[in-house]
This record gives C-alpha cells, sequence and structure tokens, in this order.
C-alpha cells in the first residue's frame, strides 16, 4: 500500500494544489478543512503515514492539530509537515515545541513537497 496523506487547511485551492501534487507523486490524500474535521477524519479514517497541516485555521489552528495528535499514542509517532505563510521564527519554535516535523512556506514547490514527505514517511 502507499503512503496516505492528511492534508488539513482552510484554502480549498491550497488542498486542490496538494491533492494534485500528492496523487501526482502516487500518494494518496485524505483532506480536512480545518483542525476540528482533521481530528473527526483521524477518528474515522485512521492514522496516516504523514499529515500536512496549516497554521492559521478556523475552529482549530495548526498548533491545536499538532498538540492534540501528539497527545493520542497512536497517533504520537506520524510526522507533521507544517504548511503555511508564516515564516517567524517564534511560531516556528511554537510549532516544533509542540512536536511539528518540519515547516514548508507557502506557496509550496511540488517537488520540495513530495521530497519532503518521502523523507518524512521513510
Amino acid at each position: 500500500m502507499g503512503v496516505k496523506v492528511l492534508t488539513i487547511d482552510d484554502s480549498r485551492t491550497i488542498r486542490d494544489m496538494l491533492r494534485a501534487t500528492l496523487n501526482g507523486a502516487g500518494f494518496t490524500v485524505v483532506q480536512a478543512s480545518d483542525g476540528v474535521e482533521a481530528m473527526e477524519t483521524l477518528d474515522r479514517e485512521g492514522p496516516p503515514d504523514v499529515i500536512i497541516t496549516d497554521i492559521n485555521m478556523p475552529r482549530m489552528d495548526g498548533y491545536g492539530v499538532i498538540e492534540n495528535v501528539r497527545r493520542r499514542p497512536e497517533l504520537r509517532s506520524i510526522p507533521i509537515l507544517v504548511l503555511t505563510t508564516e515564516s517567524d521564527q517564534a511560531k516556528k519554535q511554537r510549532a516544533r515545541d509542540a512536536g511539528a516535523t518540519g515547516w514548508v512556506v507557502k506557496p509550496f514547490d511540488p517537488d520540495k513537497l513530495v521530497e519532503a514527505v518521502r523523507r518524512v514517511a521513510a
């Protein structure tokens, strides 16, 4: 079975770009539009191999997603990539402290994103 990636972003355009990029690289993509929907999706679909989350979203932001995932033993080891327009060092550190594995700045380079997913999924 291939690599399953959960993408979480409130922008439909970004979700569509992520789906096209990741499907094109052979990954299975499951999507959520915010952190609350992401946690519901994890309960319904089971753990993915990699999570890619935005930071700034309604209902539950990316920090909340990271913290919630890291609290659950069955999800704790899943790599989490943060995909955001934010480049502030304090925000990066907050994400790292919460348990993020890596950081990708939007707009993303499709090849670099695929490479990052392959690297953390290995």
